[in-house]
């Protein structure tokens, strides 16, 4: 298990590095890396060297978020469902961006509990298959941040749409009033111009088809700052997700603010 992870770091650094060529290298105004061009055009994603982790044991995560008994006397939930980027991989608890979301809920007076439904490793179909535990809690707002790890494994941008539209159907099946928030990711170029391009696209079609707000790169002003990640060059640094709470609650805020005033609730595109 050890050696896997370490190979599957050297996979994920090589996508960090690949970010990053592309964050100093290509065209400003163009939404397909530079890097890409030169890449290859071939439908099939490319494979990386080194698989994604398999997700750790969700032991943990489901006993952290158990409902009480009477769940519908909770608070209503946030729940970010998402990989190690949630869990906050390497950081107290309390330094990852959904806690330093919480903090900033209290502050504004929005009586909402923050569930961190972070598992390091997860893919679309892992997050997928934790769903049905999340759902008994009283979910208010859903945030997805999955999708990094089925891109490192060369996984189809097919299945990876198929999974989360299935996390965000079913959901909104055992909650109609829920809201949703997508926190889109960025393909490494050197997985192919077309795999990018299908890779991108998937988060913002997502958010269209149900009426989501939508982060269009969670890591953006962090990926390409080596200072803001830690030692590993992969996993952002206390800093770092003080940034991406700032980006996630630009986004999320008014989201939070809607969903108490639920007759203005937006209809879903079906």
């Amino acid at each position: 298990m050890r050696h896997g992870r370490h190979y599957s770091l050297l996979g994920a650094l090589a996508w960090i590095l690949c970010l990053l060529a592309t964050v100093h290298c290509s065209d400003p105004q163009s939404t397909t890396p530079a890097a890409a061009e030169a890449a290859s055009t071939s439908v099939a994603p490319v494979a990386p060297s080194t698989p994604a982790p398999e997700p750790t044991s969700t032991a943990t995560a489901e006993s952290a978020v158990a409902p009480s008994e009477d769940a519908s006397a909770e608070r209503p939930a946030i729940v970010f469902l998402g990989t190690s980027l949630t869990a906050g991989y390497g950081l107290p608890e309390d330094e990852a961006y959904p806690a330093l979301i919480q903090a900033r809920l209290d502050a504004a007076g929005l009586d909402y509990r923050v569930v961190n439904a972070g598992v390091s490793g997860d893919t679309s179909a892992g997050g997928l298959r934790r769903l049905d535990w999340l759902l008994r809690l009283p979910i208010a707002v859903l945030v997805v941040e999955l999708g990094a790890n089925d891109m490192l494994r060369g996984q189809s941008t097919e299945a990876l749409e198929q999974n989360l539209a299935a996390i965000l159907e079913r959901t909104r099946a055992a909650h109609p009033g829920v809201r949703f928030v997508v926190e889109g990711m960025r393909a490494a170029p050197n997985l192919g111009r077309d795999y990018a391009t299908a890779f991108d696209a998937v988060y913002p079609r997502l958010a269209e088809r149900f009426a989501a707000a939508l982060v269009p790169f969670v890591l953006e002003d962090v990926v390409a700052r080596p200072q803001l990640n830690q030692a590993d060059g992969i996993h952002p640094t206390a800093e770092g997700h003080g940034l991406i709470a700032e980006r996630v609650w630009r986004t999320l805020e008014p989201v939070v603010r809607a969903a108490a005033a639920p007759e203005a609730m937006p209809e879903a595109t079906r």
